[in-house]
């Protein structure tokens, strides 16, 4: 049996990387269909992969086994929900949702139909993640994490990133997400008990930012480019958080590293720390993207269990939620 699948969302996260990275896939499934709001947009993308087009999200529904959503964070849950209450599989992009609220409908809704729901946290899939999961027993309890998700000038100049009613927030809710996700997946989700952040965008409001990464509106920009925060877990354990799109900074940095009561863990690059000796190991992380779409597919056919757990999830966008609630209360 093959998983017909449909795209829905034609942007660049749609087709620079998930309709590629399934195309490759072949042998388990088919990029069947596409919707978009923008008809011409979507007409111009089935025509590329050989996909039906849909003018009705509901009406593609019916002819598809998955879907792959791509649209900006505000509309994620109300899609999913949609499909999932169709007996639809649904693989979504990061973030689950932009509010806790919205997260727990996407959950409730993957329980009530049975169907698969899958979040787009690719890093879980990356080598050295893979590696670090298997090796946290032997540094005891986690005790201090450290979270590093650095750019120094790469505010997407582009799409709708920098909206806060079509995204949710900024930099922490596009890339921190990842590396908060990463972080507490390796420390086995423990559960957050205080959160403390502040955010800033400073730097995006000067009419004469030097970015990277396309050109930004400093009269319109409503979201945060560099955030940090502080998180405490049940049983005492610690995590500290600095993410940004625009820092003045030397240069970008991702970083997990995690002090255990036994030894420790760095994971970019993966290395073990433990009293009498230090273990490195350099390793590609260039299939994550083959892994993560391979194990939403398997989990359709049941065939695997999902590395991402809706629940799991759903927490990241709790403490992502907290520490907004907290920057804005001071």
């Amino acid at each position: 049996m093959k998983i017909q699948i449909g795209i829905v969302g034609t942007g660049g996260i749609a087709t620079d990387r998930h309709i590629p990275t399934f195309m490759q896939l072949q042998e388990k499934c088919d990029v069947s269909a596409v919707y978009d709001v923008d008809v011409e947009k979507a007409a111009r993308v089935g025509e590329a992969v050989g996909a039906n087009v849909y003018s009705s999200y509901e009406d593609m529904l019916e002819h598809v086994d998955a879907v792959c959503i791509c649209t900006p964070n505000a509309f994620h849950a109300d899609l999913a929900i949609a499909a999932l209450d169709a007996g639809v599989h649904v693989f979504c992009e990061k973030p689950m949702a932009i509010s806790s609220t919205d997260a727990a409908r996407m959950n409730g809704a993957a329980k009530r139909s049975g169907c698969v729901l899958a979040i787009g946290f690719h890093y879980r899939f990356m080598h050295n993640v893979q590696v670090a999961k298997k090796q946290m027993a032997s540094i005891g309890d986690p005790l201090v994490v450290r979270v590093r998700a650095m750019r120094r000038r790469k505010v997407p100049g582009w799409g709708v990133f920098t909206y806060k009613s079509l995204q949710g927030g900024g930099s922490l809710i596009d890339y921190g997400c990842h590396l908060l996700d990463t972080a507490l997946w390796l420390i086995g989700n423990l559960k957050a008990v205080e959160v403390t952040g502040a955010t800033y965008n400073r730097l995006s409001k000067n009419p004469h930012l030097v970015n990277d990464w396309g050109v930004v509106d400093y009269a319109t920009f409503e979201v945060d480019d560099h955030a940090t925060a502080y998180i405490r877990f049940e049983g005492g354990a610690s995590l500290l958080l600095e993410c940004s799109w625009a820092a003045n900074i030397k240069e970008d940095t991702e970083e997990i590293s995690i002090s255990g009561s036994d030894g420790g863990i760095s994971v970019f690059p993966l290395e073990l720390y433990q009293d009498a000796a230090e273990q490195g190991e350099a390793l590609s992380n260039d299939s994550y993207e083959i892994a993560q779409a391979q194990n939403f597919i398997g989990a359709c056919l049941g065939q695997e269990t999902l590395v991402v757990q809706p629940e799991e999830a759903m927490q990241v966008t709790e403490v992502i939620e907290q520490i907004y609630e907290s920057a804005e209360q001071g």
